[in-house]
């Protein structure tokens, strides 16, 4: 790589770098987060539904921390167990605010998740058939006791058809600590928070684990039924409701996973199974991604090595203009017609001097028989 090209590569990282910085929606800042709920005249009837399939080690957690939630309206939780087989559903617990129901068989077209998640709905009908809201979470969500309350508030008084929150993730085990943070960091970046929170802006996201939504808009959207094949639902499910009114996004304060990935095979499953969808099935995209996450994050540190280690390619170098020098050589002479010759530079105005000795590795002036042209 010559200097030239190491010049070029920074130069383009720098571009990327500058509008990451300064026209991306400032993802890096991290500054979109609910405050406190104030109070509210009337608080909305809200269910939450929790789709769950073999989550016996986490659902009772859950379960509990929203039957703690510190709410004035009225509030039930609704879980739907989709055919688990560790005993998910009596680890889920006994409440007069919660239902737990037997999922049915999958259909065809539709996910696991949103399969399970439109049973919960039509549950929540008839449970809690006054509510205006619905909480869609994980079974593996601990919420904090103000979470519903922070949530609805932030809802109501602001306009928003939906509020999501991406919850804190597990960050104990080596590779949580190595990876869970970069992509926390990369799915801000590839959909900024303040882009998704800005009405007049088309980016829509949401975070699966905590999303508050107004249930009069999903059904004006049509439901889940439009999202029914869609592995990244979330995402789905906020560019679907978006269409209807504003949303908002942000990060959690003490509201948190406790889904464990002590394996790297764990996180890369998490990661493997969406990431591709994201890029449209395109390996062309994939391509590309890598290629600009190299330039991005590599440049810096490989323009450097090259560098400070380019006396290693000097061999290279040296070989590349040897073969250069031949075929130079090789024209000249037949250029010249003086047969094969060899020549060397004479220092002077860029010309060059014709030896009829096989190699002229001396100075022009040391040449005999000698023939000075300028180059073609």
């Amino acid at each position: 790589m010559n200097e030239i090209h190491v010049i070029a590569i920074s130069g383009l990282s720098v571009l990327i770098w500058l509008s990451l910085l300064f026209a991306r929606g400032g993802f890096w800042r991290a500054d979109q987060r609910l405050g406190r709920a104030g109070e509210l005249v009337n608080w909305p009837d809200v269910v939450a539904v929790i789709p769950a399939r073999n989550e016996a080690e986490t659902i009772d957690q859950t379960v509990s921390s929203l039957l703690e939630q510190d709410y004035p309206g009225e509030f039930r939780v609704v879980v739907v167990d989709d055919n688990s087989t560790d005993g998910t559903a009596a680890a889920a617990g006994q409440s007069f605010r919660l239902d737990v129901i037997s999922g049915q068989p999958l259909e065809a077209g539709w996910t696991g998740k949103l399969w399970a998640v439109k049973q919960g709905l039509e549950a929540a009908e008839e449970f809690a058939a006054d509510a205006e809201y619905v909480l869609l979470t994980d079974a593996d969500i601990t919420h904090d006791s103000a979470n519903l309350r922070e949530l609805v508030f932030k809802a109501s008084k602001e306009d928003f058809h939906l509020v999501s929150l991406m919850v804190k993730l597990r960050c104990q085990s080596f590779w949580e600590r190595l990876l869970i943070p970069a992509f926390v960091f990369f799915f801000q970046k590839l959909y900024p928070f303040r882009w998704v929170n800005t009405s007049a802006n088309r980016m829509a996201a949401a975070a699966g684990g905590c999303m508050l939504i107004r249930l009069d808009t999903l059904r004006r959207a049509g439901g889940v039924e439009m999202i029914r094949d869609r592995l990244i639902d979330d995402c789905a499910l906020g560019t679907l409701i978006k269409a209807k009114g504003a949303i908002w996004l942000g990060l959690a304060g003490q509201t948190f996973s406790s889904r464990s990935y002590d394996q790297l095979s764990e996180i890369w499953n998490m990661v493997a199974r969406t990431a591709f969808v994201q890029l449209d099935h395109s390996v062309l995209n994939l391509s590309g991604t890598v290629m600009a996450m190299i330039v991005i994050y590599l440049t810096h540190a490989s323009t450097r090595y090259v560098a400070k280690f380019r006396f290693l390619f000097q061999p290279v170098r040296n070989w590349q203009a040897k073969i250069f020098q031949e075929r130079r050589i090789k024209h000249l002479a037949h250029v010249s017609g003086a047969g094969i010759r060899q020549y060397c530079n004479n220092g002077v105005s860029g010309a060059h001097v014709l030896c009829h000795t096989d190699i002229c590795h001396t100075p022009a002036p040391r040449c005999r028989n000698t023939q000075t042209i300028s180059h073609p």
